[in-house]
């Protein structure tokens, strides 16, 4: 009985935090995507589904949706790829200070603000005649880069830029999954003098799994929604659009358009994307093993 108690004590308030932080507010998103809706009129129109049959006919939604998917796969994957080897090049150091210490460092842009860090990126590692880039690449006798001008480019600084600010907290995840891995399984391995390469691949990666699992579903959720880089990196969208994302689109129309109606669809959409996603990956790696 007392047992039960506890995990009641525990349960409903996660339950209740939830209904009113979660459900509640995807259900009110979800009534405002029927209508024509702004805050600061005293009437707001039911339009059904005319803001999802807008959504196809919208030119700029379509371009933020592909640069959306562009942005979250190159990070997505860059990300994952640089946090595994990192973390598996750190735990093979024997020492628990020199790990401790890598992990501390790259760890670190990951608790400054990223508004904070935006703005520092903007003013002193991108800009084209004063950025610390371009000085590197002039003193390699290379020109300069518009990073955060050319269209071209764009989309590729903003993915630099959050490689920095996130791929420590990957690494914790990953190092922190190797750690749990038996050390025994090494040993084994170091008997056949196995190579560092095939231990990676034929021991860490595939014991690795449900780590796996859990870093690419939180990481694919968090870039769907990243939004502050794309604002203070990036002046009014950046040129002919390249650098707005779903995340930004949503703001301006709600909050600078007053569209609140049609912010709600284009959310509705963004939320069914990533559900959609993590749906499909929890099942192509889903993981029935243990140690």
């Amino acid at each position: 009985m007392k047992n039960k108690k506890f995990i009641y004590s525990v349960i409903i308030p996660t339950v209740v935090f939830m209904f009113i932080f979660i459900v509640i507010p995807i259900g009110i998103g979800l009534a405002i995507s029927f209508f024509n809706y702004n805050p600061l009129r005293d009437n707001n129109a039911f339009v059904g589904f005319e803001n999802f049959v807008k959504l196809l006919k919208d030119k700029e939604f379509l371009v933020a949706m592909k640069n959306t998917f562009v942005f979250v796969f190159g990070t997505v994957f860059l990300n994952i790829c640089l946090s595994l080897a990192l973390a598996y090049f750190i735990s093979r150091f024997k020492s628990n200070k020199v790990r401790s210490l890598f992990r501390m460092i790259f760890f670190l842009p990951c608790i400054a603000p990223v508004v904070a860090t935006s703005v520092v990126f903007s003013r002193s590692i991108f800009p084209t005649d004063t950025g610390l880039l371009n000085m590197g690449l002039n003193a390699l006798g290379l020109g300069s880069v518009n990073w955060l001008g050319d269209p071209n480019v764009l989309m590729i600084s903003v993915i630099v830029y959050t490689l920095w600010v996130d791929v420590g907290y990957n690494i914790i995840l990953f190092s922190a999954g190797m750690d749990g891995i038996p050390n025994h399984i090494y040993e084994a391995s170091d008997l056949d003098n196995t190579s560092e390469f095939r231990k990676f691949f034929k021991i860490t990666l595939p014991l690795l799994g449900r780590t796996f699992q859990f870093v690419l579903v939180q990481t694919l959720i968090s870039h769907f929604q990243m939004f502050a880089q794309f604002s203070v990196l990036i002046l009014k969208d950046g040129s002919k659009n390249s650098g707005l994302v779903l995340s930004r689109y949503i703001y301006k129309t709600a909050f600078e358009h007053k569209d609140m109606g049609y912010a709600s669809a284009v959310s509705l959409v963004l939320f069914i994307i990533i559900m959609i996603l993590s749906f499909i990956e929890q099942k192509k790696t889903q993981v029935d093993w243990e140690y």
